[in-house]
């Protein structure tokens, strides 16, 4: 894996945090790739999401999800509180405003993990965000690593593959793409990619004053 690890020995945190928004089918290693890319990079943190489904086993409200029932779901929408909200099977998923909008005048940057269409209605409320598409090499590896996975029946499976296709054709919406083929190359791209937004001139206006002094 391409290490940057020397890169944090005196950093601190941007002026003002930085919006990223990552999506990619299932399959693709989005998982993976954002798990290690947090693990890295101080500061960056994961939004957590409010959802109508029920918890599964393991998972703890607040940590994984903010797990709400529908009427204070639709609370939030009619209050403006969601940068984005979808409905999945039945079941509704959504990005708290306040949370995300108070760590990044705090200069906390946040890594939103939604899908195509969330992603679409948070660059629409949020030009400077920043937006991450990561690609698998075919969707025959898409097939084959869900199948690996061992998780889903074939028909579960043969629907993923048909909405990852349906989520491809989107990914020429996105500021940037990672190709996850190998998956060390890929930790570096990614990794890559959030760092130079980072390190962005307007987002450093403090380092210049200090050199200055």
């Amino acid at each position: 894996m391409i290490g940057l690890d020397p890169l944090f020995k005196r950093w601190t945190v941007p002026d003002r945090g930085a919006l990223f928004v990552v999506s990619g089918p299932s399959g693709s290693g989005k998982t993976t790739l954002l798990r290690e890319a947090l693990r890295v990079i101080p500061g960056l943190e994961f939004s957590v999401s409010a959802t109508t489904r029920a918890p599964r086993v393991g998972e703890v409200d607040g940590v994984d999800y903010h797990f709400v029932d529908h009427d204070k779901f639709r609370s939030l929408l009619a209050d403006n509180a969601l940068l984005e909200h979808a409905e999945v099977y039945g079941n509704y998923y959504g990005t708290p405003r306040a949370p995300v909008e108070a760590a990044l005048a705090e200069g906390r940057s946040i890594v939103l993990d939604i899908d195509v269409q969330g992603a679409e209605q948070v660059r629409r409320s949020h030009t400077e965000a920043v937006s991450v598409f990561i690609l698998p090499p075919s969707l025959v590896t898409i097939e084959r690593r869900l199948r690996g996975r061992g998780l889903d029946d074939d028909s579960i499976v043969e629907r993923r593959v048909r909405e990852a296709d349906e989520q491809l054709a989107a990914a020429g919406d996105y500021d940037f793409l990672v190709l996850n083929d190998d998956l060390d190359a890929a930790h570096g791209q990614l990794q890559s990619i959030l760092v130079a937004e980072l390190l962005r001139r307007s987002r450093r206006e403090s380092w210049i004053q200090a050199a200055r002094r």
